[in-house]
């Protein structure tokens, strides 16, 4: 679109996406990588938590482009996404007064780069992953505690990956960049596919 300049400048979503992450990390003062990740449940009934992002794959990629994040997929959201196959996110910049909405597929990533992830955390956040039963009733903080301590005490100094934990990789269907203008009437620009394997249709939208 002749209009698309500027920030919006570019041909593939991911590398425009990189970029607002990175303009942001130098500006945002907590957590520039956070989302706002958003599921149903088996009744269609909607949750949204935050979490934080910690790759974007270029179209590059083996997975063709895509959002990774990690968690216990024993947890609410993890069962949510099973269940449903599909998930959506914001990612908000209040310094930028930039957002970026997504909406696609998931799938699981669980091998290697999964396992690489997790060896680069710090260690008490490794036992804690191990610790937690994630959005299950908890007797109390000492009972984790109490956790957290036998674990450390058998797992030792490197533990490996939970077999409940790992990474959700968002594989786009759509993807909006909004930002803030003059007189609330902001820019917003759509990228939507119908299938991962189809070229991108690219719209400006009303704000």
């Amino acid at each position: 679109m002749s209009d698309r300049s500027g920030i919006f400048a570019g041909d593939d979503p991911f590398e425009i996406a990189k970029r607002w992450l990175s303009e942001a990390e130098a500006s945002e003062i907590n957590d520039p990588n956070a989302i706002a990740i958003a599921t149903v449940d088996r009744d269609g009934l909607p949750n949204v938590r935050m979490v934080l992002l910690k790759e974007i794959e270029g179209q590059e990629a083996p997975s063709g482009g895509a959002f990774v994040f990690y968690t216990n997929y024993t947890s609410a959201k993890g069962q949510e996404i099973e269940g449903a196959g599909k998930a959506a996110f914001v990612m908000h910049w209040k310094s930028l007064r930039r957002q970026i909405r997504v909406r696609g597929l998931v799938t699981r990533e669980e091998g290697e780069q999964a396992d690489h992830y997790y060896a680069s955390r710090a260690l008490t956040s490794r036992l804690g992953a191990w610790a937690s039963h994630q959005s299950q009733p908890l007797a109390s903080r000492g009972a984790l505690m109490a956790e957290v301590a036998k674990l450390t005490a058998r797992l030792g100094p490197n533990p490996k990956r939970p077999p409940f934990w790992g990474g959700y990789r968002i594989t786009p269907l759509e993807i909006e960049f909004w930002a803030d203008g003059a007189f609330r009437l902001h820019d917003r620009f759509r990228w939507r596919r119908a299938t991962p394997a189809d070229a991108w249709e690219i719209s400006r939208l009303n704000p």
